[in-house]
């Protein structure tokens, strides 16, 4: 009998302890699974909203902002609003192809001589050694949508659709008419990947509509979607039903010009009522900005800075720039920091918990530290512009010195300015601050260095050819 309990204790000894084990096993399981689960979390979608040549004022979020147009944004407004808004943002070019191309690569495009406009009906276009980030966003498991412009080369080999965008739908060339043409060219019909369309309604709209489906298409997996607008870019030709929301504005050019900002506006609160109706708000990031400075010979106003698109002064590069993505922004947060295009890139994959390799040669940074609030600011470093070549305009920002030499100028000479004092690059410190002037003048020279001679427009070497041959 004595035997008999001991071994009923001894089996029941071995069942709690199987218990147990079994107990912590799923326990362990438990929390592997939530550990993976955690790792194994949804990437982030991606969504940049890119307007074509708004002046730096016409946008009510911008402290600065233009009184005819404070109240004409209110979707755009909305983003900076509920997250940050970039007071020293910047595009790598001062007109339309240059800036694309600076932020698909994340590379400044004078490295591959895209200083310039693609001109119409080149034979050729961004250099196809280069990687778009589009095409690295599909290795890790995203969809790829380009919506609009994209004027980065027109032979079949440089289609978006070969260059790592899984849907394009849009123009090849960098501007077209907003309302039906009759015979349209085949740079400016609206393509659906490949595919012409017909020519109906208002392009702006269109966009907007497309931009519309691909989140609905793709939500349930992570998406970078660019939606390339070619508002407010000429001609201006706003949508007749919007004019009554521009009347109190008098000069003819700028009230046909806001109607154009109006249309994009409303286009953008449609993409940002898709992102939110489709529950996928929290897991967004939205990011609106400019590509490149205001075109004032259009309607734009570029507040108090200097130049307009096309010049390497404050006009023709510093943009407005506004983000949100719920929990992770503070809503109404401010960034003094200087970030440039050339940072999304970084950015992105940041977010999407991929590291950037180092052979990709990437000129940005992550600016992810400044809008989760881990960092207040960054170190200084040095941005760079250039502009038709080793004989064009050149520039570069470090710290709150703007060094600018448009050394297409007979008998110019570079110029300095202290940003924090003077915005509107006014008063010339060249000559009581040589030292400064020296330095900066010796980092132009070695980022120069590194650059290609343009392929294609003012100081390639087929304009140069034509130069001596006139001379």
């Amino acid at each position: 009998m004595k035997l008999i309990n001991q071994r009923r204790s001894l089996a029941a000894i071995a069942i709690m302890f199987t218990f147990c084990i079994s107990v912590s096993v799923l326990i362990e399981n438990a929390s592997g699974f939530e550990g993976a689960r955690k790792d194994d979390a949804r990437k982030p979608n991606i969504v940049i909203l890119y307007s074509d040549d708004a002046g730096y004022a016409d946008f009510g979020f911008q402290p600065q902002c233009a009184p005819d147009m404070r109240e004409l944004t209110p979707h755009i407004d909305s983003i900076a609003a509920d997250g940050v808004r970039f007071s020293n943002a910047y595009m790598s070019g001062s007109v339309c192809s240059p800036s694309r191309a600076g932020l698909m690569t994340g590379r400044y495009q004078e490295r591959f001589g895209f200083d310039n406009n693609l001109p119409p009906g080149t034979k050729s276009g961004l250099d196809r050694s280069e990687s778009f980030g589009a095409k690295r966003l599909q290795k890790i498991g995203y969809k790829t949508g380009l919506i609009g412009k994209w004027h980065l080369g027109y032979p079949a080999e440089y289609h978006p659709n070969e260059r790592g965008f899984d849907w394009f739908y849009g123009l090849l060339q960098g501007s077209r008419r907003y309302f039906p043409i009759e015979n349209v060219s085949p740079h400016r019909v609206i393509l659906d990947n490949k595919t012409p369309t017909k020519e109906v309604g208002y392009v702006t709209d269109r966009f907007g509509d497309a931009a519309v489906r691909f989140i609905e298409e793709s939500k349930e997996e992570p998406f970078f979607l660019f939606v390339s607008f070619t508002a407010p870019h000429s001609p201006n030709e706003p949508n007749r039903n919007d004019l009554h929301r521009v009347e109190h504005i008098k000069k003819k050019r700028r009230r046909n010009y806001a109607g154009l900002v109006v249309s994009l506006d409303d286009n953008v609160g449609k993409i940002l009522e898709a992102i939110k109706s489709n529950g996928i708000e929290n897991d967004t990031l939205v990011i609106f900005t400019n590509d490149n400075g205001g075109q004032t010979l259009t309607g734009a106003n570029n507040g108090e800075l200097k130049g307009k698109k096309g010049t390497l002064w404050e006009g023709g590069v510093r943009v407005p720039w506004a983000m949100k993505m719920p929990d992770t922004i503070e809503p109404g947060t401010v960034v003094d920091d200087p970030i440039i295009s050339l940072d999304i890139l970084p950015s992105i994959f940041e977010l999407a918990g991929h590291s950037v390799e180092a052979d990709w040669k990437l000129d940005g940074r992550s600016f992810v530290p400044l809008i989760n609030g881990d960092a207040k600011t960054l170190p200084t470093r040095t941005l760079y512009w250039r502009q038709g070549g080793s004989n064009g305009p050149i520039a570069l920002r470090e710290g709150n010195w703007k060094l600018i030499h448009n050394r297409q100028e007979t008998g110019s000479a570079a110029q300095l300015f202290d940003l924090s004092t003077d915005l509107g690059e006014t008063t010339d410190l060249a000559g009581t601050r040589p030292e400064v002037l020296k330095s900066l003048n010796r980092k132009l020279v070695d980022w120069e260095s590194d650059l290609q001679q343009p392929l294609w427009g003012r100081g390639s070497q087929r304009t140069i050819s034509q130069q001596r041959d006139r001379n």
